[in-house]
């Protein structure tokens, strides 16, 4: 039986195109990028290399900009809490959205342990931050506030633009988490007036173990990982320059390759989207028209989330039911709570996220595989009726 992975939020193959560009750097290149010897300077291009064409990514004005960790969660760390210390003079007060990402409301949520004022800002039904509510939040002392591109459990895309207006009209920064969105829809940092933003090599066909964190000309942050000096003083630790080098090409892929694999993508997306809900007493998540390309996202009543993982891999088909980083808990997804849904509406939930090994072949197994389990499910529940 033919495997369909269809969980590319919690994670993307490292293209083979990567893998041939990158392994010489796992094999071979050895030198240490802060030597100043001839193979510790092949290091330091290979890693510069990688700035560039990340940079490039997302439209940022310098290749100094960006700066290298371990993934996103250490760049959202580093984001938020490098800014809301370094700039705690301003003042000590957060804020986030409802349904940010664990690796952005958990830092935060630290933030409280030294006297930060922490606000959420709540969503609609559709997963898009309220922006009244947001512009009230906000005050002088307020130095970070974090807003993600897009939602990676129901693929809704967020104003960014006009979040970045509203921000620093009264604000200091703007961090956006950009893990779900980089490389699946355009992104300009300067026209979108973003001051800090997430990246994440894995999410976009890269090695594990890197990640990138954009920092704005003038922004002012401090490392959280203090050592060696690398990074600009600010990222500490001998860089990881297999996995750094591969995110520069899975990067350079992106940007040339997006438009055309977004497309796709799309119209397997709205196939999906199109015969899953035609199963009755099912309903989509997140928006409808304002989502990521390659993202469905539903929700059935009557069964739980769990058992719709595990009975569609027994067809061969990988799903997920929210976050894989925060699969660990028996709780709802906050995410779902926060658009609106009950505790017991918000445990039906499946994740359909496309990639490059999908094609539109793949969608009719897909959607008679959904039919059997809601139906099986559906017969043995114990969330029976009402």
């Amino acid at each position: 039986m033919e495997r369909i992975f269809l969980d590319h939020a919690s994670v993307t193959p490292v293209d083979a195109r990567v893998l041939r560009f990158a392994e010489p750097y796992l094999a071979g290149g050895y030198g240490n990028p802060s030597s100043l010897h001839s193979v510790g300077l092949e290091a330091r291009r290979a890693i510069e290399d990688a700035r560039t064409k990340v940079a490039d990514l997302i439209n940022a004005e310098k290749e100094k900009t960006i700066l290298f960790t371990s993934g996103a969660t250490e760049a959202n760390n580093l984001a938020i809490k490098g800014a809301a210390l370094r700039n705690i003079g301003k003042g000590k007060r957060v804020v986030s959205s409802a349904i940010e990402h664990m690796s952005v409301l958990n830092p935060m949520k630290d933030l409280q342990k030294n006297e930060f004022e922490l606000t959420t800002v709540p969503v609609d039904s559709s997963g898009i931050v309220d922006l009244e509510k947001l512009e009230d939040s906000l005050t002088r002392e307020t130095t970070v506030t974090s807003i993600m591109y897009a939602n990676n459990e129901i693929g809704t895309i967020e104003p960014i633009r006009e979040i970045s207006e509203i921000v620093h009209e009264k604000g200091l920064y703007l961090h956006v988490d950009a893990t779900a969105a980089a490389g699946r829809i355009p992104i300009d940092v300067q026209a979108d007036g973003i001051d800090l933003l997430t990246l994440s090599s894995n999410d976009m066909y890269g090695p594990q173990g890197a990640g990138a964190l954009y920092v704005k000309i003038g922004v002012r942050i401090q490392p959280i990982l203090p050592g060696g000096g690398q990074e600009r003083g600010l990222r500490s630790g001998t860089e990881n320059i297999f996995a750094i080098a591969g995110m520069g090409e899975a990067a350079r892929i992106a940007r040339e390759e997006m438009g055309a694999e977004s497309a796709c993508l799309s119209e397997m997306r709205d196939n999906l989207i199109e015969e899953i809900l035609k199963i009755e007493e099912t309903y989509l998540t997140g928006h409808r028209t304002k989502r990521l390309p390659h993202h469905a996202s539903f929700r059935f009543s009557h069964i739980e989330g769990e058992s719709i993982l595990l009975l569609m891999d027994a067809q061969g088909i990988q799903v997920s039911t929210g976050s894989a980083c925060s699969s660990k808990t028996l709780e709802p997804s906050h995410v779902l709570l926060a658009i609106g849904l009950k505790h017991e509406e918000a445990h039906g939930s499946m994740v359909l996220t496309l990639g490059r090994s999908n094609t539109i072949e793949q969608v009719p197994r897909v959607v008679d595989a959904v039919d059997k389990m809601v139906d099986k499910l559906r017969k043995i529940s114990s969330l029976g009726k009402e």
